[in-house]
């Protein structure tokens, strides 16, 4: 029988089927981060056990660190106890943790890939539903919760409910100027925050196939914000190349091995999907929100939409917006690039090409915050971090910071902010922050203009 990419993952993980849908899965990767995954392995050493497969797990701290220049440990106190018993655990339990400073350390979602950690056919948890992330490497991850995470950490498997199969498949060339970003905002905008619920989602065509892995990561982090737990590519050429040589990569033989298994994962020709969407990649234009769900998206041409519905009304309020005038144009105060979905290598090249000899607008706050340690010297050796500091933007260190203002860093209540992220929630960037998702660039021409703008219009 012909198979899907999720297909072939979930059946090669199946340690016992539960019935009704429901199965046992080996679970071969473990993230943990400074909030869930410390609970995690609280709440396993007070009952008494002990971690099945330590030496499987990984840890970072990322989302209740400051990422101000020259932070430690101690500059953001909230954060500091969460911290501290992460380091306590890890100690106690031999994992791996990237501490602050350290290569490897970042953002959960960003170092994952980049150490190879998370490989092609692999499943991989983390008590974060931006997991998902790391489906770009062909993997099955996805986000679980904190007693789940605690079950993963001591039995190294987990029961779930086998998910439907879905496949958006973006054909054609991509516009200049359009990203892996305004991709998969298009397709939550046309098929709306609750299509993905109860499916894993392959995302395929030419266009994707055309992406470059970092990119194909961002388009598998906004899966979760179309209601799927899991978002995948299909690995091939694209996704060995940059796993070679990377730490935790397979060497020399095995390597040979791991390639062969590899490149039989892509969904066969035949495999039936139980939903298939098709998008013209020519379609696509530059996308911005305009409320405050990730579905609530337009075109930066358009004009914002006249209300549909009380939801449609009550964002507009919330967003000090007017049905029927541009989207562009619309005046900012603050501009963030960073978070899991935009705040690799890519991305502040892309940002940083478009500023390069401009300044930010006067009023406008502007921060870069790269995903890793990593990232952050790898930006630092190509100097992107000068072409950001003469623009006008902070450099920080990295970790989630605007993201979800889990650190004490906010947007300003009222403010207006372009950022990269991936919610753009009521509250989620701060009390009363109002929140527009863009790509890198679109940040950027945000950042000069004072005001949402269309990238291509500033070559």
């Amino acid at each position: 029988m012909a198979r899907t990419l999720f297909d072939k993952i979930w059946d090669a993980h199946v340690v016992a089927d539960l019935g009704e849908g429901w199965a046992l899965l080996h679970v071969d990767r473990v993230l943990l981060h400074d909030l869930s995954g410390a609970r995690a392995l609280q709440e396993v050493a007070e009952r008494g056990h002990r971690l099945a497969r330590p030496e499987l797990v990984f840890a970072t701290p990322d989302h209740a660190v400051s990422t101000a220049p020259g932070r430690t440990s101690e500059t953001f106190a909230g954060g500091a106890r969460s911290l501290a018993n992460l380091r306590k655990r890890a100690r106690e339990t031999g994992i791996r943790l990237y501490d602050l400073g350290q290569p490897g350390n970042g953002i959960v979602h960003v170092m994952a890939p980049e150490l190879a950690i998370v490989l092609p056919g692999l499943t991989l948890v983390c008590g974060d539903s931006h997991t998902c992330t790391n489906g770009g490497v062909g993997a099955l991850a996805f986000g679980i919760g904190a007693s789940e995470l605690a079950h993963v950490l001591a039995t190294q498997t987990l029961a779930q409910r086998r998910p439907r199969n879905m496949r958006i498949r973006f054909e054609g060339a991509l516009p200049p100027g359009v990203t892996a970003k305004d991709m998969i905002l298009h397709a939550i905008g046309r098929y709306g925050t609750a299509a993905g619920t109860g499916y894993a989602v392959e995302y395929a065509g030419s266009a994707v196939r055309a992406l470059p892995l970092e990119a194909r990561l961002t388009l598998c982090n906004l899966s979760i914000e179309m209601g799927a737990k899991m978002g995948m590519v299909a690995p091939d050429a694209t996704t060995f190349d940059y796993l070679a040589c990377r730490e935790f990569a397979p060497k020399g033989s095995a390597w040979d091995a791991a390639l062969a298994d590899w490149q039989a994962l892509p969904s066969d020709a035949e495999a039936h999907f139980d939903r298939d969407h098709r998008i013209e990649a020519a379609d696509i234009a530059p996308q911005v929100t305009w409320g405050t769900s990730p579905e609530q998206v337009l075109p930066v041409t358009a004009a914002i939409p006249q209300p549909r519905s009380a939801g449609d009304r009550a964002a507009l309020d919330y967003m000090g917006l007017e049905a029927g005038r541009p989207i562009a144009g619309t005046k900012v105060d603050w501009v963030f690039i960073g978070s899991c979905t935009n705040s690799r290598l890519s991305d502040l090249r892309d940002a940083a090409a478009v500023l390069r000899g401009r300044r930010v607008a006067q009023g406008v706050t502007a921060w870069v915050v790269p995903g890793s340690e990593t990232v952050k010297r790898e930006a630092e050796a190509e100097g992107l971090h000068r072409q950001f500091l003469a623009a006008g933007f902070e450099w920080r260190e990295p970790g989630c910071a605007l993201c979800v203002a889990a650190n004490e860093e906010s947007v300003p209540s009222g403010a207006r902010c372009v950022s990269t992220s991936n919610r753009n929630f009521v509250g989620r960037q701060g009390t009363g922050a109002r929140t527009h998702l863009a790509s890198p660039a679109m940040a950027a021409a945000a950042a000069l203009a004072g005001a949402i703008a269309d990238v291509r219009g500033m070559a």
